[in-house]
């Protein structure tokens, strides 16, 4: 059985490759430490299990020079934590709060602690996300939403959900798209 550092960072690199995503873009990421270790979302808050987790999709995201976001649970909106020099070149309207594993979510709080400069903001346009345990984070998505499927759809026990997104395919039955973008 792979560690949970192993299916996080195998999934950020399966991710990466389907979605080719570029230097610069920006990975949303929710996720659940409650359903990783099989309790119910939200009941069962562990740090460690979030730690982990953070550290394998993080190290790949750096490695590749994609930014990160973490969202919080509901309790903050879902607000999400990102590097501040990212909400700065983006225009991004920062928040004020500090996510806690009870307040925010373990991932989020893991975030907050393992980046340079992190921040709040309230909205995001991500080009791709994966959803740890049904989290529901397509708001944060650019549109359009493209399922992709990886070779696992689990991280412990919760479901993996990953997407990618395209430009809209604008036209009619004459229109030609450029296959890059698609």
């Amino acid at each position: 059985m792979k560690t949970l550092c192993e299916q996080a960072k195998q999934a950020a690199e399966e991710l990466l490759a389907a979605a080719k995503l570029e230097k610069g873009d920006l990975l949303v990421v929710g996720c659940s430490s409650s359903e990783i270790t099989g309790s119910k979302i939200g009941t069962d808050s562990r740090p460690e299990t979030a730690q982990e987790v953070f550290t394998g999709i993080y190290d790949v995201l750096k490695r590749n020079g994609i930014f990160l976001a973490a969202q919080c649970c509901e309790h903050l909106n879902r607000s999400l934590v990102v590097e501040e020099a990212y909400a700065k070149a983006h225009d991004l309207e920062i928040v004020n709060a500090v996510p806690q594993p009870k307040a925010g979510g373990s991932f989020a709080t893991a975030a907050y602690k393992g980046f340079e400069r992190p921040v709040l903001v309230e909205t995001v346009r991500a080009e791709a996300w994966l959803d740890i345990g049904g989290t529901l984070i397509g708001m944060h998505l650019k549109r359009v939403a493209v399922p992709v499927r990886l070779s696992f759809n689990h991280i412990g026990e919760a479901i993996l959900i990953a997407a990618r997104t395209r430009p809209k395919y604008v036209g009619g039955a004459r229109a030609v798209y450029d296959e890059r973008l698609g």
